[in-house]
């Protein structure tokens, strides 16, 4: 694959200071593109957009890191008309920001949760990410030539039971946001795919299994740069309207494009259902 094949294209990706959305900037840089990281860790650390972006120039390609709380609307809107002054364009748009509730809500009965699970959960990863889509596609009409591709990071919790009713709810309506967005853009040329990771070795994740509140999964657990070579290689692809409206896990794709992580592995991951795989 070309290693400049994203060189001056835009692209934002929500939520990218550390996990998935870290390995997803990383994975757009590596083809040259320009990635906006945003997030609300900034400064010194080594989970901060900043940090992030500095990986991503390492990578290959341009980061600009900008604080951005997902929760307030008028930062999300201002967001992006520091891409529309500065860029001019937007080509890629990544729905990737979800907060995990603090101490984490690992199952248990949704009237024993606090309600700002459902805050936490559905306003930041569902809410947000439609406010993030209305302004990153705004500004992706403006250009005939923008590739005007968006892509929704969700999970197997939109299918069945994980976590919590909150964090399923978030998921399905996560997933039916890119089914009906790829309706309503089909005309308009916008390209909407979901994508379901398989366990994600986060910093989250790791910490997790350490505590052991979770197992890890040997067989089918990923690294976050393998869902943003996915991505990258779904940016890159002519063909990629034909997968519009599409849910798929990140597995199944990249084997399809041929595609290892940075150990050099191909977690084959778990096949997705037949929830929303039909072309728009």
């Amino acid at each position: 694959m070309n290693n400049q094949a994203l060189s001056g294209r835009v692209a934002v990706v929500t939520g990218s200071s550390r996990g998935i959305g870290r390995g997803i900037a990383i994975g757009l840089g590596e083809l040259g593109a320009t990635v906006y990281i945003t997030g609300r860790s900034s400064g010194a650390g080594a989970l901060t957009i900043e940090t992030t972006a500095d990986l991503v120039n390492k990578a290959g390609g341009k980061g600009v890191p900008v604080e951005v709380d997902l929760g307030q609307d008028d930062q999300i809107q201002d967001l992006f008309e520091q891409i529309r002054k500065s860029e001019g364009r937007l080509d890629i748009h990544v729905n990737n920001a979800f907060k995990i509730p603090n101490p984490p809500v690992w199952g248990g009965k949704f009237w024993e949760h606090p309600i700002q699970v459902w805050d936490d959960q559905v306003g930041i990863g569902l809410r947000a990410a439609y406010v993030a889509s209305v302004h990153a596609v705004r500004l992706m009409m403006e250009q005939e030539d923008a590739l005007r591709f968006m892509v929704n990071i969700s999970s197997s919790g939109s299918e069945r039971y994980a976590l919590s009713a909150s964090y399923g709810i978030a998921k399905m309506g996560t997933d039916r946001l890119t089914r009906d967005f790829a309706v309503e853009g089909k005309d308009d040329k916008l390209c909407v795919i979901g994508l379901w990771p398989s366990q994600v070795l986060t910093e989250f994740i790791l910490e997790s299994i350490e505590k052991g509140d979770i197992e890890l999964d040997e067989e089918n657990s990923e690294t976050p740069l393998y869902t943003g070579r996915v991505i990258a290689a779904l940016a890159t692809d002519p063909n990629r309207f034909e997968r519009n409206g599409q849910v798929l896990t990140t597995a199944e794709l990249a084997v399809q494009y041929g595609i290892v992580d940075e150990r050099g592995k191909q977690p084959k991951g778990k096949r997705n259902p037949t929830l929303f795989r039909n072309t728009i």
